[in-house]
């Protein structure tokens, strides 16, 4: 991975997107997951060969999800 070190939050109206770009002659095509906010946008390429780096992200967002889903629990409003 080239490296970026950048912080931001994510929010309730949070979006992600993924797109898909086949295949063309001379290129082995790529897809893009795009997490959008008000004021960022970040933008993940993912070419093939790298699915075990993508699938290593998602495993960390599960995670992290589920450490919010914890804290929700043993918060006195049920939220953070």
């Amino acid at each position: 991975m080239k490296t970026l070190t950048t912080t931001a939050h994510l929010e309730a109206d949070t979006t992600s997107r993924v797109s898909v770009f086949g295949p063309t002659s001379g290129d082995e095509g790529f897809v893009s997951l795009r997490v959008e906010g008000e004021f960022v946008e970040l933008s993940l390429i993912a070419r093939p060969g790298t699915v075990d780096a993508l699938r290593a992200l998602a495993r960390a967002a599960e995670e992290a999800a589920a450490a919010l889903d914890r804290i929700a629990e043993t918060t006195p409003d049920g939220g953070a």
